[in-house]
């Protein structure tokens, strides 16, 4: 199990010279390497601040391990020096593909849902380890088109851990979203799911588009009330760390306090129940 507890929150320089100043303190952090690789003088006293007064976790957007160009080991070794440079225990990515032909596009890109493709990932994970020097952690993506598959979503993802050695990161929005989207229960999928694998979780919020008829992933909107409400089922099930990922549309600090204070009493309220079943 991660050795982190309670709520946490994404760290962004949208609020970032505003959390020396506030009251309000997460239980943790969450942070994207990428993002602070190569930051602004202005940013380095604060963000060293941030993450060495709670624990930190890193969420990476482009190690790309689904690609069919295979693994970027010089980026994979920068990765490593920016973790122990910070003292980060814990790597997350995301079960997906972002580059081609050696260029980067930062979108989360769907792989398919194959065996092969199970072998593929679970080589790779070993190799990221191998560079990095702790485990990794992968995230259930949300996806628009299936290339290929031939099992679904909630098995590929237990095959990808079991075969790996991987831990997850569950993103109980990314459910909702695939499971609307594709035509799921996203509750049967969290019965299925191997829960022994989740590290820690992730609530974002997503748009519905109406051109499309699709929700979109978006991390740029409050969390929705049957997010909530699955997050609300899914711990009763899965005892992790839960966190909210605000990436677009980001408000001031003590406006994700709100949504991070609603996280936490739905946390304990279903906590306190466990407790007392």
């Amino acid at each position: 199990m991660i050795n982190i507890k309670g709520c946490g929150l994404g760290l962004r320089s949208d609020f970032l010279l505003d959390v020396s100043s506030s009251d309000f303190q997460p239980d943790w952090w969450e942070v994207t390497p990428e993002n602070w690789m190569h930051m602004p003088k202005v940013y380095e006293k604060a963000f060293e601040e941030a993450v060495f007064s709670r624990p930190t976790v890193a969420h990476g957007l482009s190690l790309s391990i689904g690609s069919v160009d295979g693994l970027n080991k010089k980026f994979i070794k920068q990765m490593k020096k920016f973790l122990d440079r910070y003292e980060i225990e814990y790597y997350s990515e995301h079960l997906s593909f972002s580059s081609m032909s050696g260029k980067q596009s930062y979108e989360l890109l769907p792989v398919p849902m194959t065996k092969k493709m199970v072998q593929i990932i679970s080589d790779r994970v070993k190799e990221v380890e191998d560079i990095i020097q702790r485990n990794l952690i992968l995230e259930n993506a949300t996806y628009y088109y299936v290339p290929y598959a031939e099992m679904r979503e909630v098995d590929f993802i237990n095959e990808v851990l079991e075969k790996s050695g991987a831990k997850m990161l569950l993103d109980v929005n990314n459910v909702f979203v695939n499971s609307v989207n594709h035509s799921f229960k996203a509750r049967t999928f969290m019965d299925e799911l191997d829960i022994s694998k989740v590290a820690y979780m992730h609530m974002a919020g997503h748009y519905d588009d109406e051109e499309s008829g699709l929700k979109i992933d978006s991390h740029g909107m409050p969390v929705a009330s049957r997010a909530w409400k699955l997050l609300e089922y899914t711990l009763k099930k899965i005892n992790a760390p839960v966190m909210i990922e605000r990436d677009n549309n980001i408000p001031p600090l003590s406006e994700l306090e709100k949504e991070y204070l609603q996280m936490s009493d739905i946390v304990k309220a279903v906590q306190q129940g466990n407790k007392s079943a």
